[in-house]
């Protein structure tokens, strides 16, 4: 959910306006959005518009529910194939990206209520083994919260088409953690913030050792049975979606020289394990966040760690640190607007809410540079379409 103001202008400028060029000749339909009647003509109107016209050359396909009191929107556009060209299917599952880390941060919480785990604990505690002394001051909290100050770990490749050669190769969660701790700190602990991987890669392994059970087994267990999310799952690293899905494609060069769009949607996800390897819907992440958010997944004051800014700065940028733990925060249409946005090869992806509910936004789109420095513009148009410009 963070996202520049001036990048959130320029998508609302371009709302209902033609989207730019489209992929080519090699694509022969191009089906219009489909949705359900809203409540909300208005809202209908703009959420059609942000998806209409797929595929064209920013994404291929997109996948969008809106909820809550201020109105109901239901919606796909695309194509489920670029060789087939048949529409993209809405009940279709998608990587989620990053937006595991809500689903790895409320398991944390949940631990933690059971007293199983300490917020203020280093995790060091849990992981003697593994967490060097120069990082014995790190908690749990800040693994969460992404002020831990632990650098990334070392991945092979520096362009898309050197990773797409190793989009095979099998990381452990113990290997990416003694790569990153080898390196200096980036700063001492709880004094700046830094979006990395790598601290909810450290929390899952805590969550194993403190239970003796998987990862995955914990969260299914926690969360996934108990909320229905049948079409929810974490692959361990398998490099294939379980399940209709619709396609996902990534530009980059070709083996012919030319730059093009390559089917992306086999590629391993041990790099990201419990930082990002979550396989769902859009009918179960708006399930999951009108669960979270109504106090159903975690309660009482451990929620509101999710809702609570550590008082740093980023890094990086300097500005006031947008993320809590496992969520974070944007002012869109002069509301505080509390979600999560993922990118796996070939896939956006991003929850989102108002605190009391009023509007739920879940989005997948199939997005042809979704690990660019840039939002995707298709998920852009989305998200202004259903909260509105910053203030």
């Amino acid at each position: 959910m963070r996202t520049s103001t001036r990048t959130l202008l320029a998508a609302a400028l371009v709302l209902g306006v033609a989207a730019g060029p489209a992929l080519g000749p090699a694509v022969a339909a191009q089906p219009a959005a489909t949705a359900r009647p809203a409540r909300d003509a208005d809202l209908a109107k703009t959420m059609a518009a942000a998806i209409a016209g797929l595929p064209r050359a920013d994404a291929t396909a997109a996948l969008v529910r809106v909820g809550g009191t201020a109105g109901t929107w239901r919606g796909s556009s695309g194509v489920r194939d670029l060789e087939s060209g048949a529409p993209a299917d809405p009940a279709a599952r998608f990587r989620s990206g990053s937006v595991t880390k809500v689903f790895t941060a409320a398991t944390v919480l949940r631990l933690v209520a059971e007293r199983r785990i300490g917020l203020d604990r280093p995790a060091r505690a849990y992981l003697p083994d593994l967490i060097p002394a120069r990082y014995g001051g790190v908690t749990v909290r800040q693994l969460l919260n992404h002020t831990h100050g632990i650098p990334a770990p070392d991945f092979p490749g520096e362009t898309v088409e050197e990773w797409y050669e190793h989009r095979f190769d099998v990381h452990t969660p113990e290997e990416l953690v003694r790569s990153a701790t080898a390196k200096p700190r980036e700063f001492r602990p709880g004094t700046r913030q830094h979006y990395l991987n790598i601290g909810y890669t450290i929390a899952g392994l805590i969550v194993e050792r403190v239970t003796g059970d998987s990862y995955e087994r914990q969260v299914e267990r926690r969360i996934l049975r108990p909320l229905g999310l049948e079409d929810t799952y974490l692959p361990g690293g398998a490099a294939g979606i379980t399940g209709p899905y619709n396609h996902g494609y990534q530009t980059m060069r070709l083996g012919d020289g030319t730059t093009g769009l390559r089917d992306v949607s086999v590629w391993g996800t041990s790099d990201a394990w419990a930082a990002g390897d979550l396989v769902s819907t859009t009918a179960d992440l708006e399930r999951f966040t009108r669960a979270l958010f109504a106090g159903r997944v975690v309660r009482g004051p451990l929620l509101e760690e999710m809702f609570t800014l550590p008082e740093v700065t980023d890094l990086e940028t300097g500005a006031p640190a947008a993320y809590s733990v496992g969520l974070s925060m944007k002012r869109l249409g002069g509301r505080e607007v509390w979600g999560k946005t993922g990118g796996r090869w070939g896939y956006n992806a991003a929850i989102g809410s108002t605190r009391d509910g009023s509007r739920t936004l879940v989005y997948s789109v199939n997005s042809t540079d979704a690990k660019g420095q840039d939002t995707n513009p298709t998920a852009l148009r989305v998200m202004v379409a259903a909260y509105g410009l910053p203030d």
